[in-house]
């Protein structure tokens, strides 16, 4: 095997598609911060029982794992910002009212999502603390919204479900740990024999309710055959209640919605309204978000928390690449003028390249399309090939 090799799943990222990444960090988060969204960048790498305080078992498996030869704890490789920017807002920011942070860098995973996806995602996202209203959902949402428009990915079509009326409907029951995993795991599969498999560990009344809820995916009418169709136990009118007042303010904004009451989250933290986001062309979600409150209790502060998080990656393969700027030519000579002229061009936002001696035939390379040329005493930018 040669030795430079990478791993499966992982690739290097070359000028074109880093360029075009770059312009949309650059976009998505000049967005951001014009919401008022603060750029917070946590470490690659901390110890695992606090990244993954206060997640599921999904983000658990998803993380590598390493030993700290400094303190012989274990350490984790993130797998997801989320509750990393949690622990921020709750133990280093420790603000009071509501507090609005965002993020962008790498994240690895254990194993890809698809069999053409990468372990190391780019992760791009927004989250806001201190609010457990629907007007903080509908920020999150209308901000998504917005940098897939920046970004150039074209209309978003959101997918909304709510972990509550699956919590609901299972409160009361007796599980083990890995039969309620298998359970949970059902449902979001809209797998209702699974589901009715467990009949009696759970009763009759909750199997029946779950396998409805599997079948609980459409348009705005889906919200109506849900109040029809599940118990009226504690907690399910009220979920259903936000994604209609929800469904009512997305209407106002552009974005098409529909609904699945079995979608439960991605990383099983999550407790409010969730959603996934989906363009033309791409049939796997190109972001994901919700609601999580109390992930910052493992630090000190369970705080009402909602995001969003998109793989920036995934978002430059699906809009036109940036074109590279035309570079200017400098002649590598020692000239007082000739450097004056290259550091204005430069403090410009021009591309100036040096032209070092005897790589005359690899100019086209460099992207260059102009050469200084002195004219008259004055070095002047003339087309390449006029020169």
């Amino acid at each position: 095997m040669r030795r430079w090799l990478l791993p499966e799943h992982i690739e290097d990222i070359l000028p074109a598609e880093a360029r075009t990444l770059e312009q949309l960090r650059r976009s998505i988060l000049d967005l951001f911060a014009s919401h008022g969204y603060a750029l917070v960048q946590p470490p690659l790498i901390e110890y695992a029982e606090s990244l993954l305080s206060g997640t599921g078992k999904d983000l658990d498996l998803a993380t590598f794992r390493l030993a700290d030869r400094m303190s012989g704890r274990q350490l984790g490789i993130r797998a997801d910002h989320t509750p990393q920017v949690a622990r921020i807002d709750a133990h280093l920011l420790n603000r009071e009212g509501v507090t609005r942070l965002a993020y962008c860098g790498s994240v690895l995973h254990t194993t890809p999502a698809g069999l053409t996806t990468t372990r190391e995602p780019i992760q791009i996202g927004a989250e806001l603390y201190g609010h457990a209203g629907l007007e903080a959902d509908m920020e999150v949402i209308r901000l998504l919204s917005s940098a897939l428009v920046v970004s150039g990915v074209g209309p978003v079509h959101l997918d909304v479900g709510h972990p509550g009326l699956y919590r609901a409907l299972i409160a009361g029951a007796t599980l083990e740990a890995d039969d309620a995993e298998t359970l949970f795991t059902a449902v979001q599969h809209k797998d209702a024999a699974a589901v009715l498999a467990f009949r009696a560990a759970i009763g009759e009344a909750r199997a029946t309710a779950l396998v409805a809820l599997t079948r609980l995916h459409g348009g705005l009418d889906v919200i109506g055959a849900a109040r029809a169709a599940l118990p009226p136990v504690p907690g399910v009118g009220e979920a259903l209640d936000s994604l209609s007042r929800l469904a009512s303010a997305v209407a106002t904004t552009g974005v098409a919605l529909s609904f699945d009451l079995a979608e439960l989250g991605g990383f099983n933290y999550e407790n409010g309204i969730v959603f996934a986001a989906f363009v033309a062309g791409c049939p796997d979600a190109i972001a994901r978000g919700g609601r999580y409150d109390g992930v910052g209790r493992a630090f000190g502060r369970a705080r009402a928390a909602t995001g969003f998080t998109m793989d920036l990656r995934e978002i430059a393969a699906r809009v036109p690449p940036t074109p590279a700027r035309g570079a200017i030519l400098a002649p590598c000579v020692e000239d007082d003028a000739l450097s004056a002229e290259v550091a204005r061009l430069r403090a410009a936002g021009e591309v100036v390249i040096a032209d070092l001696p005897g790589h005359g035939p690899a100019r086209a390379e460099l992207g260059c399309d102009r050469i200084l040329d002195k004219q008259g005493g004055r070095w002047v930018a003339v087309p390449l090939k006029d020169a």
